[in-house]
């Protein structure tokens, strides 16, 4: 079981251009989509927030239930659901800014314990930024390093919902020791500061930096570099890459038998060209269409 803790909301994304084209709410939320990708590429996996009891937060679940998505560890709340609003640019990239204010995933409880079997945990997005879930969230990643689960962060940085940037940078150095694999945008990394290197040795076992169409590399604590070219694809937007990219990697490294730091510092260029080859095409597929639209498995067969 691969356990994804995080947000979901609501994505209203322009039909058009101008500031009051029509838009159009789609189901989203970073650690949400990753869970979708894992469900469609066949991972077990379970869904780990609070949702609201809105028509918005069912339809949420309608749609993890139907990806195969466990959601019996989500909390319920009758607060709103979240929304973001997507603006996206000539180029398929996306920006966001959001309403979160009295939302339901803000009020996260840690829980007592993960859900049985349950090998990795995932992490990120607004969920580690808005309080007080945040610091649930930061509770459950550090009782599940402890016990020796997993864990992977992407911190997927949102400045517009960061009051105090120096202090994010300082809360997200304080995750690293409690990481196993951390992934992250070449933006992101920019924002955050600092260099892989320094990263790798607070703690993770590997570093994986995306770089748009220009691919992605991990970086490992041997000193390992291993970049992977990006697939071709006509953009039509860059939704939901990101979370495709996690899920990409983390059922990959289950598909290995390689979701613990030992096997991932054991993986070697040919273990990490496969796997980043593998993620590479996912987003690519989920770059050529609408929305966050991961791949099932079967159109990465080959």
């Amino acid at each position: 079981m691969i356990v994804v803790a995080g947000e979901a909301l609501i994505d209203l994304v322009p039909q058009g251009t101008g500031a009051l084209t029509d838009l159009k709410p789609a189901l989203g939320g970073g650690p949400y989509n990753t869970a979708v990708a894992l469900g469609r590429l066949g991972s077990p996996v379970a869904f780990c927030s609070r949702v609201s009891s809105d028509a918005f937060g069912e339809a949420l679940l309608d749609r993890l239930r139907g990806t195969g998505v466990d959601v019996s560890s989500v909390q319920r709340g009758p607060e709103p659901t979240t929304l973001a609003v997507a603006t996206v640019g000539t180029d398929g990239s996306a920006a966001y800014s959001f309403y979160v204010e009295g939302t339901a995933d803000r009020l996260f409880a840690a829980p007592a314990a993960l859900p049985p079997g349950t090998r990795a945990v995932s992490f990120g997005t607004c969920s580690l930024v808005l309080e007080p879930g945040a610091s649930a969230y930061e509770e459950m990643m550090r009782a599940a390093s402890a016990q020796g689960v997993f864990t992977a962060l992407d911190p997927n940085i949102r400045p517009g919902l960061i009051a105090d940037p120096d202090a994010y940078r300082a809360r997200f150095k304080s995750w690293l020791p409690s990481v196993s694999l951390l992934k992250l945008s070449a933006e992101d990394a920019r924002w955050l500061g600092g260099t892989p290197r320094e990263w790798l040795a607070a703690g993770p076992a590997a570093v994986v930096i995306t770089q748009g169409g220009e691919g992605l590399t991990a970086f490992t604590r041997d000193g390992g570099v291993y970049p992977v070219a990006g697939e071709r694809v006509d953009v039509v937007d860059t939704i939901g890459a990101g979370d495709t990219v996690n899920a990409a990697l983390l059922h990959g490294l289950a598909a290995r038998d390689a979701l613990s730091e030992r096997a991932v510092a054991a993986l070697g260029p040919d273990g990490w060209a496969g796997l980043l080859g593998f993620a590479a095409r996912a987003a690519a597929i989920t770059c050529s269409r609408a929305g966050a639209e991961p791949p099932y498995a079967h159109e990465l067969e080959g």
